[in-house]
């Protein structure tokens, strides 16, 4: 007997059934206003019916990539684009300013300002790679933070969290999602910025939010379950990566 996927997201996706590939090519094809993803002759279509479109023709070739590579089923799972631009399409564009009310809500609790009190190696590693960040947030977005030690709950200034406001006001929905991805992988607002912002290089930004979790794994040995894990989610932040960095 076959053993049930130990992910509970691979369990849920081993349980449903995919749809079949029913297309041969999938190309990026110009339309009014930008380029569409186009199956053979049809395109592409949201799960609430709306074609997958965008303005930059990169993007459009990197979904149309995405959908190409799908063999006998097409499985979202392995579609990080795909699910962005869904998401930004059928529920962003409807909601931005909750989606930008949830990202300020990160800034105001954000990871990199709540700081270990020891011990002192794991204290000038999150001072290392967070430290200019906050700086950079600072002097770039007129967001000066607070930091804390420890887990006490720590009240930004309003002028910051503003700031930070004031930033992502300018995000479309589908650059609104994908920030919105990297806040809630990354576990906060400043990464995600300094990301979209070009700052931070991808990996830079994945290193950065994981400094608590490698420090912990360097003294009590690698978790390969959460690095699988981690490597699924790291995919879905270079798809963000790559519509916040257009």
């Amino acid at each position: 007997m076959s053993e049930e996927p130990r992910d509970p997201i691979d369990a849920a996706r081993a349980k449903r059934a995919l749809p079949k590939r029913f297309y041969t090519q999938a190309a990026a094809l110009p339309v009014d206003g930008g380029f569409a993803v186009a199956l053979d002759a049809r395109i592409a279509k949201t799960p609430a019916g709306k074609g997958l479109t965008v303005e930059s023709l990169a993007l459009a070739t990197a979904l149309a990539a995405e959908w190409q590579a799908q063999t006998e089923v097409i499985d979202p799972g392995s579609m990080p684009l795909t699910r962005l631009l869904n998401a930004a399409l059928d529920r962003v564009a409807g909601e931005m300013a909750a989606v930008r009310t949830d990202i300020v809500a990160y800034a105001g609790s954000d990871l990199i300002c709540y700081r270990a009190d020891g011990p002192q190696a794991l204290v000038e590693e999150q001072e290392a790679a967070w430290g200019p960040i906050v700086r950079w947030a600072g002097d770039a977005l007129g967001a000066r933070f607070r930091l804390a030690e420890g887990v006490m709950p720590l009240t930004q200034e309003p002028a910051a969290i503003e700031a930070i406001g004031k930033a992502i006001e300018p995000f479309d929905a589908l650059g609104l999602a994908a920030l919105h991805t990297a806040t809630t992988l990354t576990g906060s607002a400043i990464l995600a910025l300094a990301l979209a912002g070009g700052r931070l290089s991808v990996a830079e930004a994945w290193t950065a939010a994981h400094v608590d979790e490698d420090w912990q794994m360097s003294q009590w040995g690698v978790d390969e379950v959460a690095m699988a894990r981690r490597e699924g989610r790291f995919r879905d932040i270079e798809a963000a990566a790559l519509i916040l960095r257009g």
